[in-house]
């Protein structure tokens, strides 16, 4: 498990993992054990702070307790069948932290699979359940830290610690896959759905390898483990060492569906369980033949993968055929004398032909040759697929495709030209014969595509297309054109079943809908039975057959019931709630108090916009006026058409006595 700090949501559920999964794996297993270990990243910047105090409490928490110091790989328990024990050790670890995102689990993986006696891996079915939320480094990401040492793959284990971390760089995918493939450990990828497309990447890589997406916080471990453990043990792989150069093999699986696979899937099997028996053909080509000087010794291994047993295959190509050193000269076998016999075969003296020398060369002609080599007289001599020698056919053979042979008195049969079904001769259901596909039990048509078995046409009541349709080559076939699906069993146009029987429900159990008459014609044959409360339905476990009805009636009341329908007649029962849930009327008083008061607030509100606006403008105007007033002028002098009324007029010759 990944210890860093951005899974401490998560160590709490691993904590409850033991007794757990002990319990579950008892269902699968009577001798299961395991263990556990922990990693965070190699302890050097710059993967780590190595400050004295980040070094101590890498989280700089006291509280609820500190972070554990960083470390790279602990050892902390080996394999077990004591689940307590598990919860106990497990319950003592404390989270780290380290800087960078992708961890150093590679090291881990390595060291988890070469320290055997440290694990203690026993020579059984070995699961490792990788758990972690980030990426993962890999060789080269060393140099980051001065780390320039590849990784050696050895177990470097004292005191269950891992002690090469800072000196060897990190191990490659590739190494790291060969590993696990040399110990025969099945890995499950236990990661959040960020991480799981990076980890997904990796099934092509790592042999028998499953990747389950965990919650936040971890919960569903549990459920991810067996899950995996289910779908690895159910298939099984076949692998093989790496062939020497010119060799080629090839598998052949004979699976539980009796269907011939080959190229890559030809060499595994799935969907298998104790009890089942497979069987893989492997058949391997040697390139052309060399001196036995020059021919090295080879060997090829072949082994499921995830398993320890295994088979041993030596190489040796065989270039000449042990028979020709017991050659019979003039073998009577040969037409009397005529030939040599020579590995079961005869090579004729000159001027005798035939597959036993039993043609005189001259005597014989092309015309009356052909004339015994010919199937009436519109046909090629052998159907073009031989030559016509001594009044028989020799059929050819494909010098690129060996399996490509012709047989028969005028060479007219083949086994490679039947017909072919979804991309396969025969449709992998049958052999070809003579040009003619010999189908499987439980098979016909002219490429074995038609199942004999109507199990793919019955529907969920059991029957054939649902009664609505015949089975034709394995499909329904529908009578009606609204039925469609698989076994005619989906109607897009056509009302749900509650639908269909809603008219009933009104009538029988509140009187409404249809009158009397009609619903005493058209409903009396369904059986009823009436509960007070809606929730009384609820308590009806799901089951095939049942159906969770809601619809509206006449007045918009919502009226709730079950329909059974039963499997093997058309009997149907219903549980009807007599509770309806009527939606209430509107409350007039609480309308009309609303909109009156509504009325009375915008009018309001009118009035006081108004007064503002008013007043806003009463303003302006006076404070214009008194701005006019103070800037006022009263003299006559600056009025130029100004005359006085007055006028005084002097007497010059008056003086005063």
């Amino acid at each position: 498990m990944d210890l860093s700090f951005s899974m401490e949501d998560d160590l709490p559920n691993v904590k409850k993992l033991g007794a757990d999964l002990m319990e579950e794996m008892r269902n699968t297993t009577s001798d299961f054990r395991m263990g556990f270990g922990a990693f965070v990243d190699k302890t050097v910047m710059p993967y780590i702070s190595t400050a004295e105090d980040m070094l101590r409490n890498p989280c700089k928490r006291t509280e609820p307790w500190p972070c554990a110091p960083p470390f790279n790989y602990h050892h902390i328990l080996s394999l077990t069948a004591n689940g307590s024990l598990f919860t106990e050790l497990v319950g003592e670890q404390r989270i780290s932290g380290n800087l960078d995102s992708p961890e150093g689990g590679l090291d881990a993986l390595m060291q988890a699979a070469m320290c055997e006696e440290e694990i203690g891996w026993r020579n059984v079915t070995r699961l490792l359940v990788f758990s972690t939320d980030a990426g993962f480094h890999f060789a080269g990401d060393g140099k980051l830290g001065g780390i320039v040492l590849p990784n050696d793959g050895k177990c470097h284990l004292y005191k269950n610690v891992y002690t090469r971390g800072n000196s060897q760089d990190y191990p490659s995918v590739s190494h790291v896959a060969e590993t696990l493939r040399q110990k025969n450990i099945q890995i499950i990828f236990a990661v959040t759905e960020d991480v799981a497309h990076l980890y997904k990447g990796l099934r092509s890589i790592f042999p028998k390898c499953a990747v389950g997406t965990l919650s936040n916080n971890s919960h569903n471990i549990l459920q991810i483990i067996v899950e995996a453990y289910n779908a690895l043990t159910s298939e099984v792989v076949m692998e093989n060492s790496k062939l020497p150069p010119g060799y080629h093999i090839s598998y052949t699986s004979h699976c539980k569906d009796h269907k011939q696979r080959r190229g890559e899937q030809g060499r595994r099997c799935s969907n298998i369980f104790v009890g089942d028996e497979v069987s893989f053909n492997v058949s391997i080509t040697a390139p052309l033949c060399v001196t036995a000087s020059q021919r090295p010794s080879h060997r090829v291994i072949i082994k499921p993968q995830g398993y320890s047993e295994e088979v041993e295959v030596l190489l040796s190509p065989i270039c000449n055929c042990s028979c020709q050193k017991d050659v019979v000269p003039h073998s009577a076998s040969c037409s009397h004398g005529n030939g040599t016999l020579e590995c079961g075969a005869c090579r004729c003296k000159e001027g005798r032909v035939g597959t036993r020398c039993e043609c005189d060369q001259a005597m014989s002609g092309k015309v009356l040759d052909s004339f015994h080599c010919r199937h009436d007289n519109a046909s090629e001599v052998c159907s073009g697929q031989g030559e016509c020698v001594c009044g028989k056919c020799v059929c050819r053979k494909s010098s690129k495709k060996p399996n490509h042979t012709y047989y028969g008195q005028f060479c007219e049969c083949n086994d490679f030209s039947c017909d072919q079904y979804q991309g396969q001769q025969c449709g992998g259901q049958g052999r070809c014969v003579c040009g003619v596909c010999e189908c499987l039990p439980g098979f016909s048509g002219g490429a074995c595509e038609c199942p004999l078995s109507m199990e793919s046409c019955l529907s969920q009541n059991g029957k054939v297309c649902a009664g609505r349709g015949v089975c034709q080559c394995g499909t329904c076939s529908c009578h009606d054109n609204l039925f469609q699906g698989p076994t005619c069993e989906l109607c897009p146009s056509c009302p749900s079943i509650c639908t269909l029987h809603r008219e009933c429900i009104f009538c029988r159990a509140f009187s409404l809908g249809l009158n009397p008459i009609e619903c005493e014609a058209n409903c009396a044959h369904l059986n009823f039975t009436l509960v007070r409360q809606a929730g009384a339905l609820s308590t009806e476990s799901p089951s095939p057959g049942l159906h969770r009805c809601m619809e509206m009636d006449p007045e918009g009341c919502r009226i709730h019931f079950l329909l059974r329908t039963g499997l093997k007649d058309d009997s149907v029962h219903f549980h009807v709630a007599l509770q309806r849930e009527c939606p209430s009327g509107p409350n007039v008083i609480l309308i009309t108090a609303v909109l009156s008061a509504s009325v009375v607030v915008l009018g309001v509100a009118l009035l006081l916009l108004w007064k503002l606006l008013t007043s806003i403008h009463d303003r302006r105007e006076f404070a214009r006026f008194q701005r006019e007033l103070e800037q006022r002028r009263w003299n006559r002098r600056d009025n130029p058409i100004y005359r006085s009324a007055i006028t005084t007029t002097v007497n010059p010759k008056y003086k005063e006595q």
